[in-house]
């Protein structure tokens, strides 16, 4: 949603369709949100909007080498439909094709319409309808609907973020971005850098590293890197002595503890934490490999997230002279590499622009109510899932410590007990009502990531106390979202004469 004023909103009459629920996006959450709703909600009619042309989200998008979860896929995964694989940290090309059978399996791909980019939506008091402008290849259409539920992520699909590099311009190389990665690109033989220092960065150096003549992690400062197993041993000991329906359910919740008690003992305890994760990479490392400069952050653990690194694979390309770190700035490209602030100069044919993402908060769509933009950073955030002030709206944004679908599905299960309320007692609009702001309030994402602190001013806020403030913790989100009711005082609830009710979807004529 932008600030920007756009003119010429849509009327009823220039609706084509109507639907009680749109859902935006058909990624990882998209997929997941389609199946909650038909299977708890399955009077209600819906459609899923994919500008794209393929189902999959981030995980169709990223194409870069060695792309993978940075989330155990027991937790990344549905409950609804548990991981197979004993192998919890899962290459990219698995999840996508795991998410895609997911909606085969379930029908969830015959609601798609694919090549449908949501660039406007107005919300209609009189009517009780949100009208939404859709570009399509034979050109804009309006869908209407009683409800909207944004699934689209919270970073920019067409652009990466890529700082401006002094010289980038001589320099007679390759710069690719990893969310641009070419289809079939070659890079055997060659002399990469790879500048930046978080998961992508640190997913990308090992993998190019068998292939490459060298790879180097060229970073500004450290992250702080985790190492595990990317096979889960207690999930695979479970799938050999139980039926899957009773181990992936432990093996899940065993995932749960394990990441929230390394979550909450950093907060509490980071110095203790600092000393584990520097013991960990010094003890995977060669001797002498200068820890202290080039794992240590200058931050607290999970101020930004943990960059893991399955069965120590960067450390191995390390051990073998395959691959390097290198802490320091760019003082300019030149014709055949990068010269350092330090006056070294990094040999390049290949420079991969690690640098990051650019956060677009659901999907750049411009929004309206009666005629007024909604401006993001103006609105308090209600569960984390819906804007004050702002009727008949929801969306997702996952966990930032723990796996993105952990925080959907309960968000998924909320919506849906929400407008089954709404149906109960016809009501045609629910909308937040925030309380005082205090001067207190926090961006939503409150991380200091460097894709979150250069878009902090577009984000909406988060209040001081629940419902208005994140927990980032899923057991006490279980009973937020599960367990407290509907009607919380906090939720205004309003049956409009003229406004259409849910569980009318229909056709609307041109």
């Amino acid at each position: 949603m932008s600030e920007e004023t756009l003119t010429g909103s849509p009327s009823p009459a220039t609706a084509v369709e109507h639907v009680d629920v749109l859902i935006v996006g058909a990624g990882l959450s998209g997929v997941g949100a389609a199946y909650h709703l038909r299977d708890k909600c399955p009077g209600l009619s819906l459609a899923i909007l994919e500008a794209r042309q393929a189902i999959g989200g981030t995980w169709d998008l990223f194409r870069y080498p060695g792309v993978r979860s940075d989330s155990d896929m027991f937790t990344l995964g549905y409950k609804f439909r548990p991981w197979a694989s004993a192998r919890g940290i899962a290459p990219g090309g698995s999840i996508l094709q795991y998410v895609r059978d997911t909606a085969r399996e379930t029908g969830v791909d015959q609601l798609v319409r694919f090549g449908h980019k949501v660039v406007k939506a107005d919300w209609s008091s009189a009517e009780s309808l949100w009208f939404v402008t859709v570009e399509t290849d034979e050109g804009e259409k309006v869908i209407s609907c009683s409800f909207v539920f944004g699934n689209t992520g919270y970073y920019r699909y067409d652009e990466g973020y890529s700082p401006s590099f002094p010289g980038v311009e001589r320099f007679g190389g390759t710069v690719i971005h990893p969310q641009h990665w070419p289809e079939g690109f070659d890079y055997s033989g060659k002399k990469v850098v790879v500048i930046g220092s978080g998961a992508t960065a640190v997913t990308l150096v090992p993998a190019m590293a068998d292939t490459a003549a060298s790879v180097t992690m060229l970073q500004r400062s450290p992250s702080y890197v985790l190492s595990l197993p990317s096979t889960d041993p207690v999930a695979a000991t479970l799938g050999r002595a139980l039926p899957k329906r009773w181990a992936f359910p432990i093996v899940r919740w065993k995932s749960i503890a394990i990441a929230s008690f390394i979550y909450n003992v950093s907060r509490k305890r980071p110095e203790l934490v600092k000393r584990i994760l520097k013991k960990q990479v010094a003890a995977a490392l060669p001797k002498g490999f200068d820890v202290e400069k080039h794992f240590s952050p200058t931050y607290n653990p999970w101020d930004q997230r943990l960059c893991l690194v399955p069965n120590n694979d960067l450390f191995k390309a390390i051990r073998k002279g395959k691959a390097d770190v290198v802490t320091d700035t760019i003082e300019t490209f030149t014709e055949t590499g990068i010269r350092l602030t330090s006056g070294q100069e990094l040999e390049a044919d290949v420079v991969v622009s690690a640098t990051g993402l650019n956060l677009l908060p659901v999907g750049g769509i411009h929004a309206h109510i009666d005629g007024e933009p909604i401006v993001m950073n103006q609105h308090l955030t209600y569960k984390g899932t819906m804007l004050s002030g702002v009727p008949n709206f929801a969306f997702v944004i996952g966990y930032t410590n723990a796996s993105w679908t952990l925080k959907a599905e309960l968000v998924d299960e909320y919506v849906c007990r929400l407008l089954k309320y709404m149906q109960d007692n016809d009501f045609q609009t629910v909308t937040p009502v925030a309380p005082p702001l205090t001067g207190d309030e926090a961006p939503l994402i409150d991380f200091n990531s460097g894709y979150v602190l250069r878009s902090i001013e577009n984000l909406p806020k988060q209040g001081t106390d629940a419902p208005w403030r994140l927990f980032q913790n899923y057991p006490k989100d279980v009973k937020l979202f599960r367990r407290a009711a509907i009607d919380d005082g906090v939720l205004r609830f309003d049956r409009v004469p003229t406004g259409t009710k849910l569980g009318e979807g229909r056709k609307v004529s041109a």
